[in-house]
């Protein structure tokens, strides 16, 4: 699995953070989204989770087999 995020279609609802704190951040400055770890070992339905919450489809996921 890997994340990316698309900072410009942010708006900083924060959803993600909240759902997968070790993959996702809010950016101090701007209270946008941070990618904290673009490959999640763990808690994919999380992940998965925050993908659904996000009101701006600013998340996305690529499957990987690496």
């Amino acid at each position: 699995m890997r994340i990316s995020v698309d900072r410009e279609r942010c708006i900083g609802a924060g959803m993600c953070a909240l759902l997968a704190p070790e993959v996702f951040d809010q950016d101090e400055d701007d209270g946008r989204v941070r990618l904290v770890d673009p490959r999640p070992r763990r808690g994919h339905s999380a992940v998965r989770e925050a993908l659904d919450a996000c009101p701006s489809g600013a998340l996305e996921i690529s499957e990987s087999r690496d």
